[in-house]
């Protein structure tokens, strides 16, 4: 029974963390080019809204996934041009993109609230079970944009630009165009993450569904330090407390379903905490400030 409840468990986190996942790696991106996009949740509704939609549109899942992605990466391109090209306070503008989220996304889906979507498939291995596409590729889309970021010129200057823009432009690169294709990579992965959530794990539309996993994602970032690799584990650690809470519930145990559900949330503060007391930080250094010398 207890192995059965472990496997049982295991299979879950993988399966919540992948949405995390995607997430994580998306803000994780738009952070190395020094933009912290505190819309991410409003980037995953909207991607999981614009997927109900379009699997459904076009009766095929992959559909949804292909135009979540394109969503999130418009929803991304719009913060970008409010703090690049207009100079907003990136703080402010990504609250902005995450009340905006909420309300697009809740027009987008509402037609579809309670109906059943075309879900993603299982894709059997054997000897190891079966699971969505997206799972599949969510640790080589990790490793890939490990390989991005740290094994290309791209990837160096990005890396620059969240270090030092103004450096990075005497270098002769240009700050703003890598933010705005950090971000729109990084809303590609955020729509992809708010597909999950509705056409594998939820299999329909239900607006706020995302719950705060954009947020626990912001924090997942901290908690990897930047890196795309141990966004990995951190994923599936909190994709595992959502789901030990989610099968503790299921076998009965007498635990207050609302001390259950605070679990992930409860970890995210932790993290948080942690971060607070380490000195050395891998954040970027520009991380959250605007670079003037690109008219």
């Amino acid at each position: 029974m207890s192995m059965n409840f472990a496997l049982a468990v295991l299979a879950s986190s993988i399966q919540s963390g992948t949405s995390l996942l995607y997430g994580t790696l998306g803000e994780l991106v738009g952070e190395r080019a020094g933009i912290v996009n505190l819309g991410l949740e409003g980037t995953m509704l909207i991607g999981a809204a614009v997927g109900v939609a379009a699997a459904s549109a076009a009766d095929d899942p992959y559909a949804g996934v292909a135009a979540a992605a394109l969503a999130g990466t418009a929803a991304n391109l719009l913060l970008g041009y409010v703090v690049i090209g207009r100079r907003a306070n990136q703080l402010a503008a990504g609250l902005t993109l995450l009340l905006f989220g909420f309300g697009a996304s809740a027009l987008i889906g509402g037609p579809f609230v309670g109906a059943v979507v075309p879900s993603l498939p299982d894709l059997d291995v054997p000897g190891i079970g079966g699971f969505d596409a997206l799972i599949w590729l969510a640790v080589p889309a990790a490793i890939l944009l490990w390989c991005l970021i740290f094994r290309t010129r791209w990837g160096l200057a990005v890396r620059a630009t969240g270090e030092d823009p103004a450096a990075a432009f005497a270098a002769g690169h240009r700050p703003d165009r890598l933010q705005y294709q950090a971000l729109a990579l990084g809303g590609a992965l955020g729509g992809i993450g708010g597909a999950h959530l509705s056409l594998a794990l939820a299999l329909s539309w239900s607006e706020g569904m995302t719950a705060g996993r954009g947020f626990i994602a912001i924090a997942l970032v901290i908690f990897a330090r930047w890196n795309p690799l141990w966004a990995v584990p951190s994923a599936l650690v909190f994709g595992g407390a959502e789901a030990l809470q989610l099968q503790l519930q299921a076998t009965g145990v007498d635990v207050s379903p609302f001390l259950m559900t605070m679990i992930p949330y409860l970890l995210t503060l932790l993290v948080l905490v942690l971060w607070g007391f380490n000195r050395r930080s891998a954040a970027p250094a520009a991380l959250g400030r605007g670079f003037l010398g690109v008219e």
